[in-house]
């Protein structure tokens, strides 16, 4: 029927790379929809025994980490060892960028035993690490002592590697009110601030009135030095500008 043809176009469309022409791959059309969803993160998918970077993301892991990227299919990509993932997830956290960790739910040998074994494996995001939040890095680097020792690989890490790049350092969320109208064309304000070291779980909180100049706002963040901070989404150009001016430094 017709209706059945149009749908029939439209999954076309929608596995077909409009650049090259090219259909996409199973993996791909799984990671451009796990793309959609964490689209401020560099992806680390993992497939048997590596985790690949797809598009933008190998570019940045190839940049950042100093490995091999090429053409493959539709998709630049880039690959790394499972059991060196600890250490590459750190080293990209330490540039400042957000990193997903995207693992199979499904083992080979399950697959292999079950009635799905020509699917795809399932996979999901199971980590989000940024600069404040690389917790639960203890686990990864049980993971990766195990295997280290299981492979004996050459390509031994320094301790220093694996153990400095990231500080322990605080996540900061402001907020801030006016209590009336006045106040705020004055530039004057009430600000409240929360920073918590997820690492320690130390939680350090404050509200204060500030002026315009937002003095009392600046003497906290760099006695802080947090390496994120969380912003509402409406803040006062005079919060705004000392924000900006802090970061960019």
């Amino acid at each position: 029927s017709l209706k059945s043809y149009e749908n029939t176009q439209n999954t076309s469309d929608t596995n077909l790379n409009k650049r090259t022409k090219s259909i996409y791959t199973p993996l791909e059309l799984q990671f451009i929809e796990m793309k959609k969803q964490y689209k401020d993160a560099v992806l680390c998918v993992e497939c048997g025994y590596k985790y690949r970077f797809f598009g933008e993301d190998a570019e940045i892991a190839a940049k950042e980490l100093n490995i091999y990227c090429h053409q493959d299919h539709n998709f630049m990509t880039a690959s790394i060892p499972s059991h060196r993932l600890f250490v590459h997830v750190r080293r990209l956290v330490a540039k400042g960028y957000k990193v997903g960790v995207i693992k199979q739910m499904e083992t080979a040998a399950l697959k292999a035993a079950g009635e799905n074994k020509s699917s795809l494996f399932s996979r999901k995001l199971t980590a989000l690490y940024t600069k404040s939040t690389l917790i639960g890095e203890d686990i990864l680097f049980k993971q990766y002592l195990f295997q280290t020792l299981i492979f004996a690989l050459d390509d031994s890490v320094d301790v220093e590697e694996v153990t400095t790049d990231v500080p322990d350092s605080y996540l900061l969320c402001i907020c801030e009110n006016g209590e009336n109208l006045k106040d705020r064309k004055k530039g004057d304000i009430v600000i409240g601030i929360m920073a918590i070291q997820p690492t320690t779980g130390e939680v350090i909180f404050d509200s204060f009135r500030d002026c315009a100049s937002r003095l009392e706002l600046e003497s906290r963040v760099l006695r802080l030095q947090p390496v994120e901070i969380i912003l509402p989404s409406r803040l006062s150009d005079q919060s705004e500008k000392l924000i900006n001016s802090i970061t960019s430094m």
